[in-house]
C-alpha cells in the first residue's frame, strides 16, 4: 500500500520559509501530487474489474457451450416442470393375497384446495360447497374464506362426481391438486389385517399415504420405499378362505348373541396366517376415529384376534399333558387322581361333573378335568411348567407383522406359586390372545418343533427349536381327536375331516374387580385333520348365550364349537383338502357347500 502524502509538510514548510519562499506553493504541489495519486488508484480498480468481467463472461461463455454440445448429442425428451412440493412422494405399493389378488391399492383422485383472494363470490362459493360436502359447515367456510388467509385445504380428496360440481360453480379459487388415495377393494374384509391407511405430508401436487394400523403401518417403510417399484407385498392369507371364515364367524357370533368374536386359521407347519378375523370390524375405506374414552375392547378398531388377551380355559391343559409326556412323567394310559375337591392355598379346585377317583391321562383331556391336569402340572412343578409355556410363546407378544402385536402382551402372576401352577394348567390366572394360542398349538401337534406366526406368504416350512418329541406330538394329536369324537367337542365333527380339539370356557374378568358369574370366554382350539395335522383353526366368542335344549348355554361345547366346525365344512375344500375316506354322496355334498 502506497504512503499517503502530506499537505503541509513540516520540515519543508520551514526550509521554506528560511528562503524566503510561499509555503501554499508546497500545499498546492502535494494536492496535486494527492489527485493523481488516487487517479492512478481508481483506474487500476477499473482495470481489474473489467478483468474480472472478461473471465466471468469467458466461463459463462464456455458453459453454455458445453451445454449446447451435451444437448445436441442427447435424446430429445419433454421438458419438466420443478414446482413447490414436488418432492412429496404419494406412490405406495399394492398388498396382494397368497394368490395375488389384490387387498390394498390407490386410486387416482383429486384434493380440493382454495386461494381465497381469487374467489369471485366467497359467500356463494361457501353455499355451493356447503351443499356438495354436507359435512363442511357454511359460516365456516365464509370466516376462512374471509380471513386474509392466502391458502387452505377443503377436502383431502374428492369423487370425479364432486369435483364437476364444484368446476360448476365457476370459482377460479376453488383449485384441484392430484392424489392417489389407498383403496380397499373388499371393503371390511381382513380390515384389522390390513388396517388403514391416511394422508400424510401434503404438497399442492401429491401426498403421502401413511399406514396407521395392521400390516400398513409395520411395513409402511417398505410399502413407501421408491426402490420397490411395482412389487406388491404378498400376504399369507388368502381372499376367499378369509371371506368365508368372516361370514360363517358374523353369523355365528348373531346366532349364539356373542358380543365380539375372533378366529385365527394358521398352516401349522410354516406359521403362515391363512385367516384372522377380529368381530366387530370396520372398513379401512372409511376408518372410524377410536374411541375417547370409556374400554377402548369395544371399539371395532380393537383387534380381538391379536390386541386382545383372554383367560382361554381348558384350551390350556393340553400344554401340561404334552410337556409330562416328554418328560416321562406319564403316558396316555397312566391313571390320574381326579377324585375332588383339590384343596390348595385355601381354594378349592373342582370339576364341572364328578369323572370318578381316577382317570387315564387321556380322559383327563377327553373329560376335561380341572383336578387331573392340575395333579399332572404338580409332578411338573413350577419352574419346568414355566419354562415350557415360554418356549411355546406364551409369556411374551406375538412376532406377528402387526404393530397391534407389541398390545397382546400376557398376563400372568408376578409371584408363580403352587397354586398359580394348578390353575394356570387349566387356562385360569393367566391371559393370552387367540394369536398366541393358535401358534401354540401349532407346535405342539406339527412334530413339535416351535412355530411363529406370519403374515407373510413362506414357501417352506419353519425349522424352529424342538419343544416336544415327535410321538409326543402325535399323542397329543390323538387325544384331540378323542375329544371331538367321546368328550366336550361332539359338535365338532365334520364329515369327511378328523378334526380334533379342545373346548375352553373361562369367566370373564370384571373390571371392578372378580369375574362375571353370567359371561363366559368361550374358545375352541381345533386341528385338521388330526391323523395328519396341517391347520390350527382357533374360534372364540366374546359372551356367548343361546338357548339349546330348553337351556341357557354360553359353554365352548354348545357356542364356539359348532361356530368352528362350520368354519372347517367351508374352508377345508377351499384349502385344497378333499374329504377322506366318506360316502361319495357326503362327498359332493361338501364340496359343494364350499362353492
Amino acid at each position: 500500500m502506497s504512503r499517503r502524502i502530506a499537505l503541509r509538510p513540516l520540515a519543508r514548510i520551514l526550509e521554506a520559509r528560511q528562503k524566503g519562499e510561499n509555503p501554499d506553493e508546497i500545499e498546492r504541489e502535494n494536492l496535486a501530487r494527492r489527485h493523481e495519486q488516487a487517479r492512478d488508484k481508481m483506474r487500476q480498480r477499473a482495470e481489474s474489474r473489467l478483468l474480472m468481467l472478461a473471465i466471468c463472461f469467458f466461463a459463462a461463455f464456455l458453459t453454455v457451450g458445453a451445454k449446447m454440445t451435451m444437448l445436441a448429442g442427447s435424446d430429445p425428451e419433454e421438458p419438466h416442470i420443478s414446482v413447490a412440493g414436488s418432492s412429496v412422494l404419494g406412490a405406495r405399493a399394492d398388498i396382494v393375497d397368497r394368490q395375488g389378488r389384490v387387498l390394498a391399492t390407490n386410486l387416482v383422485t383429486n384434493a380440493l384446495y382454495v386461494q381465497p383472494q381469487d374467489l369471485i363470490d366467497p359467500e356463494a362459493a361457501a353455499a355451493g360447497l356447503a351443499e356438495i360436502f354436507p359435512d363442511l359447515d357454511e359460516d365456516w367456510l365464509i370466516r376462512r374464506f374471509t380471513s386474509g388467509s392466502t391458502f387452505a385445504w377443503l377436502r383431502g380428496s374428492i369423487s370425479p362426481e364432486q369435483q364437476q360440481r364444484v368446476h360448476d360453480l365457476g370459482e377460479p379459487g376453488l383449485l384441484f391438486g392430484p392424489r392417489d388415495m389407498r383403496l380397499y377393494p373388499n371393503g371390511a374384509l381382513a380390515a384389522h389385517v390390513l388396517g388403514g391407511a391416511r394422508f400424510g405430508e401434503q404438497a399442492v401436487n401429491a401426498a403421502e399415504i401413511l399406514g396407521v394400523a395392521g400390516v400398513e403401518a409395520y411395513f409402511d417403510a417398505e410399502l413407501r420405499d421408491p426402490a420397490r417399484g411395482a412389487e406388491p407385498l404378498q400376504l399369507s392369507l388368502d381372499l376367499t378362505v378369509q371371506s368365508a371364515v368372516e361370514e360363517v364367524l358374523a353369523g355365528g357370533m348373531t346366532l349364539m348373541n356373542a358380543a365380539g368374536a375372533a378366529a385365527v386359521l394358521m398352516d401349522v407347519n410354516t406359521g403362515e396366517v391363512i385367516s384372522l378375523a377380529s368381530l366387530p370390524d370396520f372398513d379401512p375405506n372409511a376408518r372410524p376415529r377410536p374411541l375417547l374414552e370409556g374400554d377402548q375392547s369395544e371399539s371395532p378398531l380393537f383387534n380381538r384376534a391379536v390386541q386382545g388377551v383372554y383367560e382361554l380355559g381348558s384350551t390350556f391343559k393340553i400344554f401340561p399333558v404334552a410337556q409330562a409326556l416328554d418328560l416321562g412323567l406319564v403316558t396316555p394310559q397312566t391313571m390320574i387322581n381326579t377324585q375332588g375337591p383339590l384343596r390348595m392355598a385355601g381354594f378349592a379346585i373342582s370339576d364341572y361333573d364328578d369323572y370318578g377317583p381316577s382317570n387315564s391321562v387321556t380322559d383327563v383331556i377327553v373329560y376335561s378335568s380341572n383336578i387331573g391336569t392340575a395333579r399332572i402340572a404338580e409332578m411338573i412343578g413350577t419352574e419346568r411348567q414355566q419354562s415350557f409355556l415360554g418356549e411355546l410363546g406364551l409369556m411374551e407378544p406375538t412376532s406377528i407383522e402387526m404393530i397391534e402385536s407389541r398390545a397382546g402382551r400376557p398376563l400372568y402372576p408376578h409371584r408363580w406359586t403352587d397354586l398359580s401352577t394348578a390353575t394356570i394348567s387349566y387356562g385360569h390366572g393367566i391371559s393370552v390372545s387367540p394369536l398366541h394360542l393358535a401358534a401354540a398349538y401349532s407346535t405342539i401337534v406339527n412334530g413339535g418343533t416351535r412355530i411363529e406366526p406370519t403374515l407373510l406368504r413362506r414357501d417352506s416350512p419353519q425349522q424352529g427349536e424342538r419343544i416336544i418329541s415327535e410321538e409326543v406330538s402325535a399323542q397329543a394329536a390323538h387325544m384331540l381327536r378323542q375329544v371331538v369324537t367321546d368328550g366336550t367337542a361332539s359338535m365338532g365333527e365334520v364329515a369327511g375331516y378328523e378334526v380334533g380339539g379342545k373346548t375352553g370356557s373361562a369367566d370373564k374378568p370384571n373390571p371392578e374387580g372378580g369375574y362375571y358369574v353370567d359371561r363366559l370366554i368361550s374358545t375352541f382350539a381345533s386341528v385338521f385333520p388330526a391323523n395328519d395335522p396341517q391347520y390350527v383353526l382357533i374360534v372364540t366368542l366374546d359372551e356367548p348365550s343361546v338357548m339349546m335344549l330348553g337351556e341357557e348355554r354360553r359353554t365352548a361345547g354348545w357356542t364356539a364349537v359348532p361356530v368352528a366346525a362350520e368354519i372347517i365344512r367351508r374352508v377345508a375344500p377351499l384349502l385344497g383338502m378333499p374329504p377322506q375316506a366318506v360316502d361319495p354322496e357326503v362327498a359332493y355334498q361338501l364340496t359343494s357347500a364350499s362353492e
